[in-house]
């Protein structure tokens, strides 16, 4: 008897030993880092892109939808801290008659992966333009980076960067 509970207690152990070998391996083969790129590069244009056709649903599903998100940019009044402010802004400007997305240009784009896999940064620089009112503005060379992080297999943007180099201001 005590041999039998010996036999199912090793062959118990081998098999827990290779499903979580089995496990680690298939989360390792999982990550494909170009098809990876690809989607966070579509996230990444559709952050500021998706302005051009005012599509909201795409908006609303490239940002962590939760106290979490921060944006910094160039001027202290723009930065956000959470998303109900992008609502906010959708609502209240973009999604207006008065706003109107006239050019989203993205260039140099680079994107890197964390050793897991599911955080992933980039960096490029932007040309967002626009008009509201009737006044053409918006921000043309612009550094942008940030940080996404994959969320139930979807990659979400959680911070976003803007600046302009110092040189610009001299």
């Amino acid at each position: 008897m005590k041999t039998l509970q010996i036999y199912f207690l090793l062959v118990g152990m081998i098999i827990f030993n290779n499903s979580c070998n089995q496990s680690s391996r298939s989360v390792i083969q999982e990550f494909d880092p170009e098809l990876e790129s690809q989607i966070v590069d579509k996230v990444v244009h559709n952050a500021i892109c998706w302005a051009m056709t005012k599509d909201t649903t795409t908006l609303f599903n490239t940002f962590v939808p939760d106290s979490t998100l921060f944006i910094f940019s160039p001027d202290s009044a723009s930065t956000l801290t959470d998303f109900k402010a992008i609502r906010d802004l959708a609502d209240n400007v973009w999604m207006t008659d008065r706003f109107k997305a006239l050019e989203c240009n993205i260039r140099d784009l680079r994107i890197r992966f964390s050793r897991s896999g599911d955080v992933a940064w980039y960096s490029c620089y932007l040309d967002d333009i626009s008009e509201m009112d009737g006044l053409i503005s918006g921000w043309r060379n612009v550094r942008w980076t940030g940080v996404l992080e994959k969320r139930q297999g979807k990659w979400l943007i959680m911070q976003m960067h803007f600046s302009y180099p110092v040189e610009r201001f001299r």
